[in-house]
């Protein structure tokens, strides 16, 4: 299934194709669950993307900057 998410991150409109079925993300929306209870076969990223929009290319461009400006604030 193609999902569409917003990232909360960038705002940008990013979309993943996902093995995952409407009762699966229904469940977690609406029926509570955990999502890695609700999709247990995804990957991290997958979830991740599912619940916040974030590609796994976001989260490595957004983390590796993070890391490059402690670096640089402790002095390394």
């Amino acid at each position: 299934m193609k999902i569409s998410r917003t990232s909360q991150f960038s705002g940008k409109t990013n979309e993943m194709e996902i093995d995952v079925t409407e009762d699966q993300i229904l469940n977690w929306e609406v029926g509570g669950m955990l999502i890695q209870n609700a999709m247990p076969d995804l990957t991290a990223d997958e979830r991740e993307f599912i619940m916040t929009g974030a590609t796994p290319d976001e989260w490595e461009s957004m983390f590796s900057k993070n890391e490059q400006e402690e670096m640089n604030e402790d002095g390394s």
